[in-house]
């Protein structure tokens, strides 16, 4: 039998990030999708190992965690901590004691603080989220600055292109890959789609099943297909409940399970004392582009030929490679959408500093923008004046250019291309 091969390193965002936190703060917590390299990242951090995914390791945890905990040598990984949430509250103890060099990294596929009855770490354990692998990670930039902080301080002329400019093709074909190592690192299409699948599968069967025992695999397919259709939209609640045959009260819990476990996410509206009429309607996003595939039975060559569901995959796309661009900012980012009630003007995403600045993200997927694609970030930019930071029309071609007075037009690739500030 020939020898496993073994899959290099790749250098994560929050690489820099945890290792500081670890060496400061007795215990950080990682959460994120399944599958998308937390326990990779975080096992060269530590010493002691337990995967409490594995019955034989999680058992005795369950009747003593205070004494294993102490018998382990610091810094200790604690994978899939959520499988024994009691284990939770043996590390706050061990932080209020103040046990000599103790160090905890906690790995998990769902967000703690939504688990109420074992969050039992307030103020105790800081928390990163760990998304999947972004291209920047996997073109070797990990070390660069953060998208974000270049739009903020205004460097936009750092940004730069890779050597080979994507084509829409291509970005479609990225989009529908995915950000899971196990796919994105893949060279073959076809495992990439049986892996996928079975994510899917997974899914709904087992991993909802955790989170709440009561949902129904065969429904929560259905919603999950339903979720898909209207990626990157705003559409109200009842639309997506009646397309799946679900009631709202079984549609709620849905999107709840769907969040908690980082698979799908809902962008909340935009509010602002200097703008009326603004809609409080959230735009709804699979975490992944790539379960597009597997849930709607779509290639790429599908996505380009209906241009409702290319906008759409692009779009989640888009923000499957901002929000870890977004955690490794300091600047404390939040993101929403914009759009007044009646639409006539609307703004697919809003990156809120902690100081009240934004950047605002228009996303296209033509390849020559103009001026007039550019009309809601110039309308914003007038009645933000100051607080409004850049405007950014993110599109498909190959060359980036200013559109107007703090308004450009950027190749998506430039999210993850050369900068040229390091």
């Amino acid at each position: 039998m020939a020898p496993v091969a073994v899959t290099p390193y790749v250098p994560r965002l929050l690489d820099a990030t945890l290792e500081a936190l670890l060496a400061a703060l007795p215990a950080v917590m990682v959460v994120g999708p399944r599958g998308c390299g937390k326990t990779t990242s975080a096992r060269r951090l530590v010493r002691s190992v337990v995967r409490l995914d594995r019955e034989r390791e999680a058992a005795p945890f369950r009747d003593d965690p205070d004494d294993l905990l102490r018998s382990l040598e610091p810094p200790v990984l604690l994978d899939e901590w959520q499988l024994v949430p009691g284990i939770l509250a043996a590390v706050k103890r061990a932080v209020d004691d103040h046990v000599d060099g103790a160090s905890y990294v906690l790995t998990g596929s769902v967000r703690a603080e939504l688990l109420e009855a074992s969050w039992a770490a307030t103020g105790r354990v800081v928390r990163l989220i760990q998304w999947g692998l972004s291209e920047r990670e996997l073109a070797g930039r990990a070390d660069a600055p953060s998208f974000f902080d270049v739009l903020f301080d205004g460097d936009i002329d750092d940004l730069r292109m890779p050597a080979e400019p994507p084509t829409l093709r291509d970005y479609v074909d990225l989009a529908l890959r995915g950000t899971y190592p196990d796919v994105a690192l893949q060279p073959s299409a076809s495992i990439r789609r049986r892996w996928l699948a079975a994510y899917v599968d997974q899914l709904v069967i087992r991993d909802a099943s955790r989170a709440d025992e009561q949902r129904d695999p065969v429904r929560l397919r259905r919603y999950l297909v339903a979720v898909a259709s209207n990626t990157a939209g705003v559409v109200e609640h009842k639309t997506i409940f009646d397309a799946a045959g679900v009631s709202r009260m079984t549609g709620v819990a849905y999107d709840s399970v769907l969040d908690l476990l980082f698979v799908a996410a809902q962008v909340p509206a935009w509010h602002s004392n200097r703008l009326n009429r603004l809609t409080r309607s959230p735009k709804r996003y699979l975490t992944d582009a790539a379960l597009v595939g597997p849930l709607l039975s779509v290639d790429a060559r599908a996505v380009l030929r209906d241009g409702d569901l290319l906008g759409r995959v692009v779009d989640t796309f888009v923000l499957s490679q901002l929000r870890p661009e977004a955690e490794a900012s300091d600047r404390s980012i939040l993101f929403s959408h914009l759009r007044l009630d009646r639409g006539e003007h609307e703004v697919d995403l809003i990156a809120e500093a902690a100081d009240g600045t934004v950047v605002a993200i228009e996303i296209k997927s033509a390849a020559a923008p103009t001026l007039d694609d550019a009309v809601h970030l110039r309308w914003l930019r007038d009645r933000l004046g100051d607080q409004f930071r850049a405007g950014v029309l993110l599109h498909t071609g190959p060359r980036p250019f200013r559109l107007d007075e703090r308004i450009h037009a950027l190749p998506i690739a430039t999210i993850w291309g050369p900068r040229r500030a390091v």
